[in-house]
């Protein structure tokens, strides 16, 4: 495995385990906010992401 399938593999796996922490915040304070706000980032992160692809 190269370095970058490594690196590729962490990062998807640390973007699930972010909604993970989020679902059981959300649990643990009875409160869906924080997933919403995961959401809202996540969304945000794919328009920004086209965003900057447009200066390339």
């Amino acid at each position: 495995m190269k370095i970058w399938q490594i690196r590729t593999l962490l990062y998807k796996v640390a973007k699930y385990m972010g909604d993970f922490s989020a679902v059981e915040k959300s649990i643990k304070i009875k409160s869906a906010d924080p997933i919403i706000k995961r959401i809202a980032r996540r969304i945000y992160g794919k328009i920004s992401f086209r965003g900057f692809k447009l200066f390339k």
